[in-house]
């Protein structure tokens, strides 16, 4: 049987490098919810719409990519937490201007909720302001 640290570490690893919801799909409740407090996720409300986003992203930061700090399960809550930073440059077309050749290095959260053994929420806690600065996207 596959353990919610298995299924999270597998849908992390496909979300994070921009594989899309047909890769992720499988690790999800089929009406998985998404929550975000950073502005440009702000209209984003179910889980295949933040992936979908990140495979997006991947496109205009094409060198896009995760540095892994921490990974902890909580079992009896039945909850992930999952510890990163992303780092990039926007070097592709695409996004919110031309790109701007500037790179971020954005900590970032994702506290995965689980049920029957699938995830049915996800909220990311980023300082999206940030990034968005450091990749030259606003003053």
């Amino acid at each position: 049987m596959t353990t919610i640290t298995e299924t999270a570490k597998a849908f992390f690893e496909a979300c994070e490098t921009g594989k899309g919801w047909a890769a992720c799909s499988a690790y999800c409740a089929p009406n998985a919810t998404f929550a975000s407090q950073a502005e440009p996720l702000a209209d984003v409300k179910t889980l295949e719409g933040y992936v979908e986003w990140m495979k997006g992203l991947l496109t205009f930061i094409p060198n896009g990519r995760y540095v892994l700090k921490s990974f902890a399960t909580d079992a009896e809550r039945g909850s992930v937490c999952a510890y990163a930073v992303f780092q990039g440059t926007h070097s592709a077309e695409g996004g919110p201007m031309a790109p701007t050749g500037k790179s971020t290095s954005s900590d970032y959260v994702y506290w995965i909720e689980f049920e029957n053994g699938k995830i049915r929420h996800m909220t990311k806690i980023w300082h999206a302001v940030w990034a968005m600065r450091e990749l030259g996207w606003m003053a």
